[in-house]
C-alpha cells in the first residue's frame, strides 16, 4: 500500500514523509541539546515547511536521477557492469545533487527556520520580518564550515548513495529519515561547539 500510494501521489507522500520525520528529527536535536523534550517555537509552521521542502525533494530525485542516467547513456558519465554500474550511478547522482542542489536548499531552511524564530520567538509576526535582517543573524562561517563543508562530503554524499540504491518509491522515506541522524549530527556538534566555548 506505501509503494502504491508514493507512485500514485508522489508530491502528497513527499510532504507526510518529510513533515512527520524531518520534524522527529528537529525535536530529537533540541533533546540532545537541552537534555528534555521541548518544542521549537513555530513548530507547525516548521513542519508545514519541512512538507514543502519534501515535495521539492521527491521532483530533484527525479530530476538528478533522470540527468545521471542520461549522462551515463551518452558516455559522459564512467560506470562499469553489474553492481559496480550500479554504486557508480547511484553515487553519481548523490554526488552531483549534493554538491550543486543540496547547498542552496540548506541555505533556503536556514533562511525559513530564522524567518520562523524572528515571527514566533520574538513575536514580531510574518509580517514584521526583515530579509536582510533574518540573513544578517545567520551563522555563514557555521553553515559553509561545517554544513557544505563537513556534512555534504562525510554524511550527505554516503547516505544519498545508499539511497539511491534502493527501489525508487523508498528513497524519499529514506531521505526524510536520514533528516533524523542529520538532526543528531548537528546536535552533538552544536553541543560540542558551545561546550568549547
Amino acid at each position: 500500500m506505501f509503494a502504491e500510494l508514493t507512485l500514485a501521489h508522489p508530491y502528497l507522500m513527499g510532504f507526510i514523509k518529510f513533515a512527520i520525520l524531518a520534524t522527529i528529527g528537529e525535536l530529537c536535536a533540541i533533546r540532545i541539546l537541552s537534555g528534555q523534550w521541548k518544542s521549537p517555537v513555530g513548530l507547525i509552521y516548521r513542519t508545514l515547511v519541512w512538507g514543502v521542502l519534501g515535495m521539492g525533494i521527491v521532483l530533484m530525485f527525479e530530476i538528478f536521477s533522470g540527468g545521471v542516467a542520461s549522462a551515463i547513456a551518452k558516455g559522459l558519465l564512467p560506470t562499469g557492469s553489474g553492481f559496480a554500474q550500479q554504486f557508480m550511478k547511484a553515487f553519481f547522482i548523490s554526488a552531483i545533487m549534493n554538491l550543486s542542489f543540496a547547498p542552496v536548499f540548506m541555505a533556503f531552511h536556514r533562511f525559513t527556520d530564522t524567518c520562523i524564530d524572528v515571527a514566533c520567538g520574538e513575536g514580531v509576526g510574518y509580517g514584521g520580518v526583515n530579509p536582510s535582517a533574518v540573513l544578517a543573524r545567520i551563522d555563514w562561517q557555521g553553515f559553509i564550515g561545517f554544513v557544505v563543508l563537513k556534512t555534504v562530503p562525510f554524511f550527505w554524499i554516503p547516505a544519498h548513495t545508499v539511497t539511491f540504491l534502493l527501489p525508487p518509491e523508498y528513497r524519499v522515506l529514506v531521505a526524510a529519515s536520514l533528516s533524523i541522524a542529520l538532526g543528531a549530527i548537528l546536535a552533538y556538534a552544536k553541543r560540542k561547539k558551545t561546550a568549547a566555548q
